[in-house]
């Protein structure tokens, strides 16, 4: 099972990193500063994403729940998190607090509807078959 769930945390990265070169290419309308925005944004997610990663491998080392626990604090304080970074980058003048935020915004809902996606599609074994009946 977590071979699968690698699997689905790799498919899901691939379809958000597509969408943060896009974002980074829409970004580009919004000057040098946009673009430095929409960058922070893109390393931030990567970052947190990655951080999440890597709390559901050592969960997973320890038991299936620990790995569900995990992966629901690591969740709730990501979006904690971005939350307050959001509101604090809302008008800043380093670069664009909206194109920020919109970035922030359009990959943790596509690295979340891509999961979701990919999630449903996977065929995963809820019952380990012991081959005797």
């Amino acid at each position: 099972m977590p071979a699968q769930i690698a699997s689905m945390a790799r498919r899901s990265a691939l379809v958000t990193a597509a969408v943060a070169v896009v974002m980074l290419a829409i970004s580009i309308a919004g000057g040098a500063k946009g673009v430095l925005g929409a960058a922070f944004a893109v390393a931030v997610v990567a970052g947190f994403f990655g951080l999440t990663a890597l709390a559901m491998v050592l969960g997973a080392k320890v038991s299936p729940q620990a790995m569900a626990g995990a992966g629901m604090s690591m969740y709730f304080i990501k979006v904690l998190i971005l939350l307050i970074l959001v509101a604090e980058f809302a008008h800043t003048t380093a670069f664009s607090g909206v194109l920020f935020g919109l970035t922030v915004v359009v990959l943790v809902l596509s690295y979340q509807a891509a999961l979701v996606i990919t999630w449903q599609r996977t065929k995963m074994l809820y019952v380990e078959p012991d081959g005797e009946r």
